[in-house]
């Protein structure tokens, strides 16, 4: 089992990391990443600190990946924060999409998407040609177990299914409550109007992708 977007007292999360991977290793994940939020006045911070936390944890526990959210960054940055990103240890790079409930800049999904980003969470009102450049571009789109951001979860399963593009079912997790068990997250999926099928097949990407990064 695996969580792919959550936040700890790096950005707005409650918790430290240690303690965050702590509560997802006892609920049996295999691997998380932390993806705390960031923009240019952060970026260089929170990646050291999350590299450097990473790097430090032990073999044999829990896997992390160090990773962060690109969040609220005006549409020409993209490009400037994956590098810088990518070129000092994240390995996993997400972009805060145009969820419903935040008055997120529009373009960002493309922006992204073109700048390389790993995963667009809660993307929102996702348009076709958005999930078909995700798709080419080997981006994930998410499906959101966060109150508010999993409003149009119908769309983007919709979406993904009709354009072929990745999905990742988060938790997007700020707080100890908002850890899930595997049956609470798929039932994310299921809400969405995935099959079980396709859950499992969403389950063997994301490992196919922690092994990856890993």
């Amino acid at each position: 089992m695996f969580d792919l977007h959550m936040h700890s007292l790096l950005s707005d999360g409650e918790l430290l990391p240690a303690e965050l991977a702590r509560r997802y290793e006892e609920k049996g994940y295999k691997a998380i990443a932390i993806t705390d939020h960031v923009d240019l006045s952060n970026l260089k911070s929170v990646t050291a600190a999350i590299v450097e936390f990473c790097h430090h944890w032990p073999v044999g526990r829990i896997r992390v990946i160090p990773g962060l959210e690109l969040t609220h960054l005006p549409l020409e940055q993209f490009p400037e924060a994956v590098s810088f990103a990518r070129k000092n240890g994240i390995r996993w790079v997400v972009a805060h999409g145009e969820t419903l409930v935040e008055p997120v800049l529009p373009g960002t999904l493309r922006a992204a998407i073109e700048a390389g980003v790993d995963l667009v969470s809660h993307p929102g009102l996702i348009r076709a040609e958005e999930a078909e450049l995700a798709a080419r571009k080997g981006v994930s789109l998410e499906l959101s177990a966060r109150k508010g951001h999993c409003l149009t979860n119908g769309l983007v399963a919709q979406m993904a299914v009709k354009y072929g593009a990745k999905m990742c079912i988060n938790s997007d997790a700020h707080a100890p409550g908002d850890i899930l068990r595997r049956d609470e997250l798929m039932s994310v999926g299921l809400g969405a109007g995935l099959t079980q099928a396709q859950l499992t097949d969403i389950q063997r990407d994301m490992e196919s992708l922690v092994q990856k990064i890993l």
